[in-house]
């Protein structure tokens, strides 16, 4: 029993639609520029077998892989996807390589930071240390209470 509308595929090939056809689903007569584009890139013939190799739950999707595969392959024919992979793989060598220096200059700054208050504890440490031989020593001479008045 055939289709009372054919499928754009059905319709590019010039054939009856069957009831079951494969293509159908994935390429309806509303459409038929995206029939057109990826049987220009696959044919007919692979389409239909690749279609009918893959469980039914995952057929949509790889019509639409095919869609995009071929309609980037007619704008570049010579590249097609390989040149978006490409692209792709250079932003994200780019965006790792930034994340690393930026990373650098955080682990930078913190240890400058850290060092910056190890020497800050080191200058209250001498003022520390200071203030109590100077206390030990004015203790030794008696002069407590003029100790006191001075801090």
């Amino acid at each position: 029993m055939a289709n009372p509308t054919r499928c754009a595929g059905c319709k590019f090939l010039r054939r009856k639609c069957a009831q079951d056809c494969v293509l159908a689903p994935y390429f309806p007569p509303s459409n038929p520029e995206r029939f057109a584009c990826v049987h220009k890139i696959f044919g007919a013939g692979n389409i239909t077998k690749m279609l009918q190799q893959l469980p039914v739950h995952v057929r949509e999707a790889a019509a639409d892989c095919m869609f995009y595969e071929a309609s980037i392959r007619v704008e570049d024919p010579i590249y097609g996807c390989v040149k978006i992979i490409s692209q792709l793989q250079q932003d994200l060598f780019q965006a790792q390589s930034e994340m690393a220096k930026t990373k650098a200059q955080i682990a930078f700054y913190n240890a400058q930071q850290q060092l910056n208050q190890q020497q800050q504890n080191m200058v209250d440490g001498v003022d520390d240390n200071y203030q109590q031989d100077l206390h030990s020593e004015y203790s030794r001479l008696g002069l407590d209470d003029h100790f006191y008045s001075l801090g």
